[in-house]
C-alpha cells in the first residue's frame, strides 16, 4: 500500500480549521486536522512533506514522524510546521486503523476506560451562546443550564477583558482578531489588574458558586495575559472557591515562572496547549511547574507525539487533559488518547460545536451523554469528512500526487 494523493482542505466561512486527507492506492483516506493559519500549514505539506510521503507505505508512521520533525528542525520546528506535522500524523493512524479494521485506541494498547468525563469550555456558536451567557453576567444561570443537560465541568475566561489589547497606543484603527474566546483573548502580558477588576473578574465564579454551590467544577483560563505577580494574586484570590485549575495564566515560554507561581498558590494549575512535543513538556514536569498537563494534538505533533507527551507526564504522576476549540477530527483523535492512556483525567469539548458545526463538517455524532463521552468502536478514527465539504463555494483545496 503506497500513498498517491494528499489534500489539505479549509474553507473561508468556518473557523480557521484545515483538514488533510491522505490517498493510498488502496483505497483508504486518512483524515487530519490542525488549526489556525490553513494557507501556511498548506504549504508546508505540499511544498515540504508531499515530497516525504508520496509513494510511500503510510504505515510506517513512526518513521513519517521522525522524517517530517527532522526536516523542518533543520530550520526551527514550531509553528505552522508543527500544525502540519500534527495534522498529517493523525490522518496515518485514520489509515492504519482504517487498513486493520481497528479503532486508533487499541492500535495503541487498548483502553484504560470505556467513557471519560467531560468539560464545557464556554465559547459560543449557533443556538448555544455560551460565551455571551457568561460574559454578560449570568455565569450562574449558564452553570444550571450545562449541569440540566449532565455537564458537571465547565471553563470560563473572566480575566481577559482586563487585560492589554492589541489596539496600540493610538487606540484602534483595524479590526482586532476576536475569535470565538472574544477579542481580550489575544494581547500583550499585561501588567496591572486593579483591585476593583480583580473583585470584577472573582464575580463570575461566585455566581456559579452561589446559584449551583460545589456541583460544579469550574476551571480557569487565562490565555497567557499577566505577568507573574499579577499571575499570583489571581490564583491567590481563587482559592477559596476551588476551582478545578487555573490554566495558561502566564505565557509558556518560561517554565521557572510557572513554577515560581506553583509555589505560590494552593491552585491546580494547567499547562498548556502552547508547547510543541515532549521537548516542550519536559521542562514543566522535571521543574514541578504544573499539575495538570494538557497538550493539543493538533499543534504538538498528532497521536504520535501527545502519547510519548502522556507518558511522560505519567512517569511523574500528573494526570492529563487534552484541548479542544479547533475542530471535530480534533476532538475524536484527542479521545481515542484519552481512553487509552492510564493518566487521562477530563476532555476538553464544546457543546456550542459538537452540536453545531462538527455535525455539518464530518459524518458521524460523537458520542456524548450525561456529560461523558466515548467512542463506538469504528475502524480508525470513526468519521470521515462529509463529501459536501468539497462543494462549497468557499473551499479550498490543494492536491499534491504521484
Amino acid at each position: 500500500m503506497k500513498i498517491t494523493r494528499i489534500e489539505t482542505i479549509w474553507c473561508d466561512d468556518l473557523l480557521p480549521t484545515s483538514w488533510v486527507r491522505i490517498h493510498t492506492d488502496d483505497g483508504l483516506i486518512g483524515l487530519g486536522e490542525t488549526y489556525y493559519l490553513p494557507r501556511a500549514v498548506s504549504a508546508v505539506i505540499h511544498d515540504m512533506f508531499a515530497r516525504l510521503l508520496l509513494g510511500r507505505s503510510p504505515l510506517d508512521i513512526e518513521n513519517h514522524w521522525q522524517n517530517m520533525f527532522s526536516t523542518v528542525n533543520f530550520f526551527g520546528f514550531a509553528g505552522s510546521e508543527m500544525r502540519a506535522i500534527s495534522a498529517v500524523d493523525v490522518a496515518l493512524w485514520d489509515i492504519l486503523g482504517q487498513y486493520s479494521g481497528q479503532p486508533i485506541y487499541n492500535l495503541l494498547g487498548g483502553r484504560s476506560r470505556d467513557r471519560i468525563m467531560i468539560y464545557n469550555t464556554c465559547v459560543g456558536h449557533g443556538p448555544h451562546q455560551d460565551y455571551l451567557a457568561w460574559a454578560e453576567g449570568h455565569s450562574g444561570e449558564l452553570a444550571a443550564d450545562l449541569l440540566k443537560h449532565g455537564i458537571r465541568a465547565m471553563k470560563i475566561w473572566p480575566f481577559d477583558q482586563f487585560g492589554v489589547s492589541t489596539d496600540g497606543p493610538a487606540g484602534p484603527t483595524t479590526a482586532r482578531a476576536a475569535g470565538t474566546a472574544g477579542a481580550n483573548a489575544m494581547g500583550p502580558v499585561s501588567h496591572f489588574l486593579s483591585k476593583e477588576n480583580l473583585k470584577k473578574g472573582l464575580s463570575y465564579v461566585e455566581d456559579i458558586r452561589k446559584m449551583v454551590g460545589d456541583q460544579m467544577e469550574i476551571a480557569i483560563e487565562g490565555h497567557a495575559r499577566w505577568n507573574l505577580p499579577e499571575a499570583v494574586k489571581i490564583a491567590q484570590a481563587l482559592e477559596p472557591y476551588d476551582i478545578m485549575w487555573l490554566e495558561e495564566i502566564i505565557p509558556p515560554d518560561n517554565i521557572e515562572s510557572y513554577a515560581r507561581l506553583k509555589a505560590q498558590t494552593k491552585v491546580k494549575l494547567c499547562v498548556s496547549e502552547r508547547l510543541f512535543t515532549r521537548f516542550g513538556f519536559r521542562r514543566v514536569a522535571e521543574e514541578n511547574a504544573a499539575d495538570i498537563v494538557m497538550p493539543d494534538m493538533a499543534w504538538t505533533g498528532g497521536i504520535t507525539e501527545t502519547r510519548k507527551i502522556c507518558a511522560l507526564a505519567d512517569t511523574y504522576y500528573l494526570p492529563v487533559t487534552s484541548h479542544d476549540c479547533i475542530g471535530p477530527v480534533a476532538l475524536w483523535s484527542a479521545v481515542h488518547m484519552m481512553l487509552h492512556v492510564p493518566n487521562a483525567m477530563i476532555v476538553e469539548t464544546v457543546r456550542a460545536y459538537y452540536e453545531g458545526w462538527y455535525n455539518d463538517v464530518v459524518t458521524d455524532k460523537i458520542p456524548i451523554s450525561d456529560g461523558m463521552i466515548t467512542l463506538e468502536g469504528k475502524p480508525g478514527l470513526g468519521t470521515a469528512l462529509r463529501p459536501e465539504v468539497l462543494q462549497r463555494k468557499d473551499v479550498h483545496v490543494e492536491v499534491s500526487k504521484v
